[in-house]
C-alpha cells in the first residue's frame, strides 16, 4: 500500500467527472487500498478517487469511531433521498475549513463492491452526509460550492496563505 497525494481545492482537476469503474481487477484492489491508507492517514472520515487525481467512480469511508468498518462504493448511484439536516462540513482537499452545507437526512444508495457485487446501502446522519460528500467529488463538486460566492473567495484566499506559509517554511528549511 502507498499513501496518495490528495488535490487540494482550487486545483482544476478537482473538478473532473469521474468515469465508471469497469474493470474489477488487481489494480483496482490496489488502489482501493491506496485510497484507505490515505483517508485514515489524513486523517479522514471518506475520500473519493477523484481527490487523488484518479477520475473513477471510486469512494472509500469509514464513519466508525474505532475506524474498522470501511466501506467502498464503486459507481454508486443515489436511489432516494429525504429529509434534510445540516452538518458542519470539512474536506481533505480544503484543509483547515469547515462550514455548514444541508444535505438529504437519509439515502438509499446502489453502489458496485470491490469485487463488482452490486448492493444498495440505506443510510441517515453521519454516514448519509459523507456519502454524498464523497459523490459530489465524483462529479466535480466541492463543499465549498454549496457556500457563498463571497465566502468561497474568503476560503480561496485562507488557503493560499496557508500554502504560502507552507512554501516559506520549507525554504528556510533547506537553506539552513
Amino acid at each position: 500500500m502507498s499513501k496518495l497525494t490528495i488535490l487540494e481545492f482550487p486545483d482544476p482537476r478537482l473538478r473532473t467527472c469521474a468515469v465508471p469503474v469497469t474493470r474489477f481487477d488487481a489494480a483496482l484492489s490496489q488502489l482501493i487500498d491506496d485510497l484507505l491508507e490515505t483517508m485514515y492517514a489524513a486523517p479522514g472520515i471518506g475520500l473519493a478517487a477523484t481527490q487523488v487525481d484518479v477520475h473513477r467512480q471510486l469512494l472509500v469511508l469509514d464513519v466508525s469511531e474505532e475506524k474498522n468498518r470501511p466501506l467502498v462504493l464503486i459507481n454508486p448511484q443515489l436511489l432516494a433521498a429525504e429529509g434534510e439536516q445540516v452538518y458542519q462540513e470539512g474536506c481533505l482537499s480544503v484543509p483547515g475549513i469547515y462550514a455548514d452545507v444541508t444535505r438529504a437526512h437519509s439515502i438509499q444508495v446502489r453502489a458496485l463492491d470491490r469485487q463488482g457485487q452490486a448492493f444498495e446501502l440505506a443510510a441517515d446522519g453521519l454516514l448519509a452526509i459523507c456519502i454524498q460528500h464523497e459523490m459530489d467529488h465524483l462529479v466535480g463538486k466541492v463543499f465549498v460550492d454549496y457556500l457563498s460566492v463571497l465566502k468561497r473567495a474568503m476560503v480561496r484566499k485562507k488557503l493560499e496563505k496557508a500554502r504560502r506559509a507552507r512554501v516559506d517554511a520549507g525554504q528556510r528549511e533547506h537553506a539552513l
